[in-house]
């Protein structure tokens, strides 16, 4: 379609700016973005759709449209329903760089715009394609009533006999058409995407799952939503939907190809709205978490709680208890490179991983039924930290978490630094491959706004300790604070290694040389508590053949088994080894 044709559209509401002269222009698709520098996600031919949060003063709009002349962008639309009337400024830049500019009525939605755009460009390279693309757009412009993404799929399935899902970056199944995809497929598809992500190749990535053929079209999230892309692109693929499609797309024709990247789109608009619906939740995490971390009084900060009460738990009677989770992204140094630790050097650190926390969040195996309409997270320059509630079950009623039986009581129980990533370790470890990191930390629940700046600095102590583990994607929680498991992960590695060795390599070589378990029979001495009897019975063993043992160990050592500190230096030795 040609630029000439938006203007002939009453429905889309466009004036003309400038670049008269240009309207012969082709127009092979759309993109939304607020984004400074958008070039990683342009090809050329495209209609820019902006709502110019990009613009801070004048001196921005002329770089911003230098960088879209140079992609080969056909026209920008600049939206007027933030902003009021188009700057002067940006009008010039235009005219300077020959760019057509539009502006778009306030009334008119960029889902609006995008969605005809689709349409046309789908229906003049697909032909009889056209009324498929033409039903996805009634169907996803009817509100949640036409179903949303799952009837775009369903058309897909009925008209051209694809089957399609739409799976979030941790392989939860955002959207299908009926047809059942295993867990540990949707696992593996998700990594197998930001796998092939990290390689920078345009998409469809064709790749095979326990031999089925399947074709993984990343959803870019570019609206106003959308997580900055950081300053390399490791982690941008890391807050993307996909579409992955049951077919080798080697043997599709170039309209097939163009049809499904125009569904990707569509879908990208449903990813827009659910964004939007949680930045209420967003704003009310990050002014509590504004509140704690400035030191306000614990009444202020309970009044913000108040406020935010029935907004993440619609219906609840009484004040729930919280629960802080904290989570960092960090990335190692580019060869050559200087160390990026989430904000420092990569400043879309935070915005990432309140994308992945988003994600791992809305799990109903992990936080239950409707947790997408309870979770908020907000994000600092390098973290993110999520508010979430737990309801208690009455006024007196005890809540998981605060030592009562987890699961037992509520309707929710206190979330489990192990079980968040139970799920998702597999997906996001090939998303963060060998030079990222993932680590949480989960806070113990607390029941007033005077408890939340401890769970907060527990939540941060239990990811420094997720931090010092081994692993690309890590968690801790607060039960992990009140033992030896806090301290052991900050010894220095060669404190390890000559403390471990001193102790424990004697019964290794012993244990090498004669099979005679001793190691084994050390751990379980210790296990336990030095009871003769309880550990021969475990071992399986005559309670002398277990005291020669004891006394192989103690004479290989020259330690003594029934001291304390010689039981203490074992089982730390165990613990580091």
């Amino acid at each position: 379609m040609r630029l000439r044709a938006l203007l002939d559209t009453d429905a889309l509401g466009l004036r003309l700016l400038g670049g008269e002269d240009e309207l012969d222009r082709p127009v092979r698709g759309v993109m939304t973005t607020d984004l400074r520098d958008p070039s990683r996600y342009l090809s050329g031919g495209e209609l820019v759709l902006t709502g110019l949060a990009w613009r801070h003063d004048a001196t921005d709009s002329e770089p911003f449209v230098r960088i879209l002349a140079q992609a080969g962008v056909s026209a920008l639309a600049a939206g007027e329903a933030e902003l009021g009337p188009i700057p002067d400024d940006l009008v010039e830049a235009c005219r300077h760089h020959r760019m057509p500019l539009f502006a778009v009525n306030e009334t008119v939605a960029f889902a609006t715009i995008t969605e005809y755009v689709v349409r046309q460009v789908s229906g003049e390279r697909a032909g009889d394609l056209a009324a498929v693309v033409d039903r996805h757009r009634r169907l996803m412009t009817s509100g949640p009533a036409g179903g949303g993404p799952e009837v775009v799929l369903d058309l897909l399935a009925g008209d051209l006999s694809l089957s399609a899902w739409v799976l979030s970056p941790t392989g939860r199944r955002i959207a299908d058409a009926g047809k059942p995809l295993p867990g540990p497929v949707a696992t593996a598809l998700a990594g197998r995407h930001l796998a092939a992500a990290r390689t920078g190749r345009r998409g469809p990535h064709a790749t095979s799952v326990d031999g089925t053929t399947y074709a993984l079209f990343p959803i870019r999230n570019t609206g106003r939503g959308a997580v900055p892309a950081p300053r390399d692109t490791r982690g941008s693929a890391l807050s993307e939907w996909l579409l992955a499609v049951e077919a080798d797309p080697g043997d599709w024709p170039e309209a097939r190809l163009d049809l499904l990247q125009g569904v990707t789109q569509l879908i990208a608009v449903e990813r827009d709205r659910r964004d939007a619906a949680r930045t209420v939740r967003r704003r009310l995490a990050q002014e509590v978490l504004e509140l704690v971390q400035t030191g306000a009084a614990p009444a202020e900060i309970a009044a913000r709680l108040r406020v935010a009460a029935p907004v993440l738990l619609p219906g609840l009677g009484t004040a729930p208890h919280w629960q802080v989770v904290v989570a960092r992204v960090e990335w190692e140094a580019p060869e050559g490179g200087s160390p990026a630790r989430g904000g420092a050097e990569d400043p879309a650190g935070g915005p990432v991983a309140q994308a992945l926390l988003e994600e791992i969040l809305v799990d109903p195996a992990v936080t239950g039924p409707d947790s997408a309409d309870r979770i908020a997270v907000a994000y600092t320059e390098d973290e993110a930290i999520a508010l979430v509630p737990l309801p208690t079950v009455g006024p007196a009623g005890p809540v998981p978490g605060d030592g009562a039986d987890d699961g037992a009581h509520g309707a929710d129980p206190a979330l489990r630094a192990g079980a968040l990533l139970d799920a998702v370790r597999e997906p996001l470890s090939a998303g963060l491959a060998d030079d990222g990191r993932l680590t949480l930390g989960v806070s113990a629940a607390v029941h007033s706004a005077e408890g939340l700046r401890g769970a907060l600095e527990e939540a941060r102590h239990a990811r420094r300790v997720a931090a010092a583990r081994p692993g690309r994607v890590c968690a801790a929680g607060h039960d992990e604070l009140a033992s030896h498991v806090l301290l052991l992960p900050f010894v220095p590695d060669d404190v390890r290694r000559a403390f471990t060795a001193r102790l424990l390599d004697p019964l290794r070589s012993y244990d090498e040389r004669h099979r005679a378990e001793l190691i084994p029979t050390l751990e379980a001495f210790l296990e336990c508590d030095g009871s003769w009897t309880r550990c021969a019975t475990r071992l399986h063993l005559h309670v002398n053949t277990l005291r020669y043992r004891v006394g192989r160990i103690e004479q290989l050592t020259g330690r003594d088994l029934s001291r304390l500190e010689d039981k203490l230096d074992f089982f730390l030795a165990l613990r580091m080894s």
